[in-house]
């Protein structure tokens, strides 16, 4: 057992909301506090939040020092909304807390700060501590945006700027929205639309398969439903979008970024949703010392920065120096995560890294499930957890492609 890497002991995440959806009546915090309360839940069939001192009833909980969770829409939110997250969960009003944006790959990168955190030793503790990390975000609650507002508008039109697009979906350097560098990934590989749609149908029915089992169970902790008036609120246990779709009518939606011969739509792509996920990060010793078992060891994790463009095969960069620094080879990982922005992106960096499509988004991924872009990073760690658990696999790796050119990835392999 090797002690100096950093040990997932936790892991939980709300159900996935469509765009004015079931959970459009929750913050972004309100969310990451919901995650962050499941994962701590999910640490002994009966724990609780400890105290300032870590303490609980009954039960060893460790003391959470430090918190780092995603966010990439914060327009509107209120200040620090890590800490909003945090509090909002029950923290200690001690505990540290850091947002983190890196577009998409958010939520990962926060995890990677927390592995980095435990595996230095910042905090120094000879009591067991454990670190949180996640990603959030509500875009059904991203306001618009009237930027002429703070100069004054003397003569003439204003324009509101969606907050969604403009900093969270939009190409600053290029000026277009990130669905045309897809198109551009779809023209350079020879991915046609039907190889797109294909692959949409199969996330879905995937996903669906997924849920129908109740595979996703062990990792969603129930929401309670917007308040009805004279009736009773519903808790939301499901994710909205798998079922919503119209399968039949993918093939015959309009192309949504490029009119003339464009490949990339709504249905191939990723939605716009709401969502939290929260993951307990130990070091091995303190885990195993308080009796905890951890789910997973991480071995690995890397970053790669391309052209901006080109942010769609980025993590066909960042996964093989991932799994280097694991001190493992390609063929030693036995299942992939690949965040599903769109379509094309799983199929280009399936075809780059030479994967089995059979061993990648097992369960579905973001073209179905949904992308709560500051939230996504983390869900494909923990849903790649479960993955190997299922399958009886031991070593996975997740990588998820950023705005700007980047990319993160990170190799867990299993311990329980």
């Amino acid at each position: 057992m090797n002690k100096s890497h950093a040990v997932i002991v936790s892991y939980s995440r709300t159900p996935i909301g469509k765009f004015h959806g079931s959970l459009s009546h929750l913050s972004a915090p309100q969310l990451g506090a919901a995650a962050i309360r499941g994962a701590i839940a999910r640490l002994t069939p009966q724990s609780t939040v400890g105290d300032a001192n870590g303490e609980s009833q009954g039960v060893n909980v460790p003391k959470i020092v430090e918190a780092y969770m995603g966010n990439v829409l914060s327009a509107g939110i209120g200040q620090a909304p890590c800490r909003q997250a945090v509090l909002g969960a029950g923290l200690p009003e001690d505990t540290i807390c850091t947002t983190i944006n890196k577009v998409c790959a958010s939520g990962m990168k926060s995890i990677m700060l927390a592995a980095q955190t435990i595996e230095n030793h910042t905090h120094n503790s000879k009591t067991p501590i454990a670190i949180l990390a996640g990603g959030m975000e509500s875009m059904s609650k991203t306001p618009h945006y009237l930027p002429s507002s703070r100069s004054g508008t003397s003569l003439g039109h204003s324009q509101l700027l969606d907050g969604v697009i403009h900093d969270g979906l939009w190409d600053p350097y290029d000026n277009v929205h990130m669905g045309i560098c897809a198109e551009k990934c779809a023209f350079e590989f020879g991915i046609s639309r039907e190889e797109q749609d294909n692959y949409a149908i199969e996330s879905y029915t995937r996903a669906r398969e997924a849920i129908e089992r109740g595979i996703f169970g062990d990792e969603i902790v129930p929401i309670e439903g917007p308040k009805k008036r004279g009736k009773p609120t519903d808790d939301v246990t499901n994710d909205e979008e798998p079922n919503a779709a119209d399968l039949a009518r993918l093939p015959s939606l309009r192309p949504a970024f490029q009119k003339e011969n464009g490949t990339v739509t709504a249905g191939n792509a990723s939605s716009i949703n709401d969502g939290a996920a929260a993951l307990l990060i130990m070091s091995e010793e303190h885990a195993t010392s308080m009796g905890l078992q951890p789910l997973a060891r991480i071995r690995g994790y890397a970053d790669a920065e391309g052209p901006p463009t080109q942010f769609t095969i980025a993590p066909s960069n960042a996964a093989p120096i991932a799994i280097q620094r694991a001190g493992m080879q390609m063929q030693d990982i036995e299942y992939h995560e690949i965040n599903e922005a769109f379509s094309v992106v799983a199929l280009a960096n399936m075809r780059l890294m030479n994967l089995d499509p059979a061993k990648v988004n097992v369960y579905g991924g973001a073209v179905s499930l949904g992308h709560p872009i500051g939230m996504s990073g983390a869900r494909i760690v923990g849903s790649l957890y479960h993955v190997l658990k299922r399958s009886g696999a031991g070593v996975g790796c997740a990588s998820i492609c950023n705005g700007g050119g980047g990319a993160s990835a990170m190799v867990v392999e299993r311990l329980s």
